[in-house]
This record gives structure tokens, C-alpha cells and sequence, in this order.
């Protein structure tokens, strides 16, 4: 009877592999169903990476940002020093002019040569700058203009059509490039 209860016993759970292999749904230890999928992660935990992947993410962009913006202070600097280098290599040669000028001065005895001298230095550093986009403001006789006419004084007009025009340019006004440098100092007519 033992030997039937042993055989019993072992049909029996062949017969359990048997369902198990038919019904093609493997079982844990415990007796239950394993499904395809996965445990589920806990949300914290995933919340946490994610936080991490986006924090150095922006870390990441914020030093390219800082990269970016050191390089372009550092462009905007040798641009700079680069432009007032070349305007002074222009205006060496003046000043040259200008000490050989005053090595004349000393020596020579002709007013009018120094006069013409001093002329010719005057008109090749005006045609440098010139060069480099200056322009001088014409004032003398314009409508008084405040975006660039800097008034230091009103006096009574001459004439009736000279009533808010410039009368007299105390210091001219220049442009650079059709921007106003400098505002032209004038005495405007009332």
C-alpha cells in the first residue's frame, strides 16, 4: 500500500509539471504565476534619477554658458585693443611730424615756415581721423538741435531769422561713423 501511495504520489506531480508545461505559465517557489514583467521600481526612487540626470544636465549647460559668455568677453577685449592699435600705428607718423616740429621751433627763425609747418600736421592728422569715420558737426548758423547741440549760452539774436539758431560754435562736435562723440558746445540766439 505504501509503494501505491508512493506512485500515486509521484504521478501526481508529474502531472502538475505536466499542467505547468501546458499551460505555459511558469511558477515561483511559492506556487504563483511569474509574469514578463518586471517588478515595478519605486516612484521616489525614480524621481530621484531623474532629478540627477536634469541637474546635471543644467550644470552642464550652465558651464558651457559660462564658457561661452568668458570667450566672448575675452573676443570683445582683443577686438577692442586691436582697433586702438591700429588707430594709434595711424597717428604715429603725426606725432613724429609734431617732434620734428618742435625741434624747428627752437632752430628756425621763419614764422610763416612754422606756421605752414604746424598747417600741414594739422591737415594730415584731420585726414587720419578722417580716415577712421570723424566727421565735424556744422553748427554755425543751424537750427539748435538738442540730440546735438550742447547750449552754454543765449544772447540776444542779431537779426530776426538768427532767433533759435546758433550764433557762435564755442567747441565743435564731431561724429564717428554718424554717431555723435562729441556734442558741439554753442551759444544759441534768443
Amino acid at each position: 500500500m505504501n509503494e501505491d501511495k508512493a506512485s500515486l504520489e509521484t504521478d501526481n506531480l508529474v502531472n502538475e509539471e505536466n499542467s505547468e508545461i501546458s499551460n505555459n505559465v511558469p511558477l515561483d517557489n511559492a506556487g504563483q504565476e511569474i509574469t514578463g514583467e518586471a517588478p515595478t521600481a519605486d516612484p521616489l526612487t525614480a524621481a530621484k534619477a531623474e532629478i540627477a540626470e536634469l541637474k546635471d544636465k543644467y550644470l552642464r549647460l550652465y558651464a558651457d554658458f559660462e564658457n561661452f559668455r568668458r570667450r566672448t568677453a575675452k573676443e570683445k577685449l582683443e577686438m577692442i585693443s586691436g582697433a586702438s592699435a591700429d588707430t594709434v600705428k595711424l597717428i604715429l607718423p603725426i606725432v613724429d611730424d609734431f617732434e620734428r616740429a618742435k625741434v624747428s621751433f627752437d632752430s628756425s627763425t621763419d614764422i610763416e615756415a612754422l606756421k605752414e609747418g604746424v598747417d600741414l600736421i594739422y591737415t594730415k592728422l584731420y585726414k587720419a581721423l578722417e580716415s577712421k569715420g570723424l566727421k565735424a558737426m556744422q553748427s554755425k548758423g543751424a537750427d539748435f538741435d538738442a540730440e546735438i547741440h550742447e547750449s552754454i549760452a543765449q544772447f540776444p539774436a542779431p537779426s530776426e531769422d538768427l532767433k533759435g539758431k546758433v550764433i557762435d560754435e564755442i567747441e565743435k562736435g564731431y561724429y564717428l561713423n554718424d554717431k555723435v562723440i562729441r556734442y558741439a558746445k554753442v551759444i544759441v540766439g534768443a
